[in-house]
């Protein structure tokens, strides 16, 4: 029957219901190639039908990735937003708290670095949690290393430092910059060295990758906003629609 229909007909009757999945199945090759041209024709005649596909698919798939990950978060959030030795900034009692998972060679992370401290800063209102995820070789582990070692030494202020001094810095990460930008930072360079090796500050390297395992996240930046997963860069108007989007929620 298939030879006396329309392309634009058959391909009506084939997305017309599950009745005919089953007829398809007898169909002889001459009907089966007649009603593969007939379903190109179609398609060719309505490109656009190819793109709402997609799209309709795209969005199953980002509905699924968001349900998949609220389960993630609510599964590991003590360790998100209370693991009691990630950097806190911003207001500590903000409303809406935001993770970022950063790796100091990251040159997405780099361009996002000035929009996060804007976002910060403007909304007043944000608790800041920084996650050191280093990914991308060994200049990036010695960063994070010294980072936390310089918290470890001389406190908050000092691995806030490092952290800016970091996020910025265009050489090769080995002991000797390090301890130049040790004494920049006015810190006893011998002391930050030291601890860079210490079991602390490879715990917690390795536990803060434990939980990224565990939250599926394999590159950086990756930002988390109470119950959202925001896998890689964001403009800052669009982490503004974001935080307020969650304040609505909450």
């Amino acid at each position: 029957m298939y030879r006396f229909l329309t392309s634009t007909a058959l391909a009506a009757t084939l997305l017309a219901g599950p009745a005919l999945a089953t007829d398809l199945t007898d169909m002889t090759e001459a009907e089966s190639a007649a009603f593969g041209a007939a379903v190109r024709a179609y398609l060719m005649e309505n490109p656009e039908v190819i793109i709402e596909a997609v799209n309709a698919l795209e969005q199953r798939q980002q509905a699924a990735q968001g349900d998949r990950d609220v389960d993630l978060i609510a599964a590991n959030r003590g360790d998100i937003f209370d693991d009691g030795f990630s950097h806190v900034g911003g207001n500590p009692k903000g409303d809406v708290t935001l993770v970022e998972f950063i790796d100091y060679r990251c040159g997405y992370c780099r361009k996002a670095h000035e929009e996060v401290k804007e976002l910060i800063e403007s909304d007043g209102n944000i608790r800041f949690i920084v996650k050191e995820f280093p990914i991308l070789g060994p200049d990036s582990l010695e960063s994070s290393k010294f980072a936390i070692a310089a918290g470890e030494v001389a406190g908050e202020d000092a691995y806030m430092a490092a952290h800016e001094a970091l996020i910025n810095f265009g050489g090769t990460v080995n002991e000797a910059a390090l301890r130049r930008l040790a004494e920049t930072l006015e810190l006893d360079a011998a002391a930050v060295l030291a601890e860079m090796e210490s079991d602390t500050v490879a715990e917690r390297i390795a536990e803060t990758r434990a939980l990224a395992q565990r939250l599926q996240i394999n590159g950086t930046p990756t930002f988390v906003l109470d119950e959202t997963l925001l896998r890689g860069y964001l403009p800052l108007d669009a982490m503004r629609q974001v935080v307020e989007e969650s304040r609505a929620e909450g």
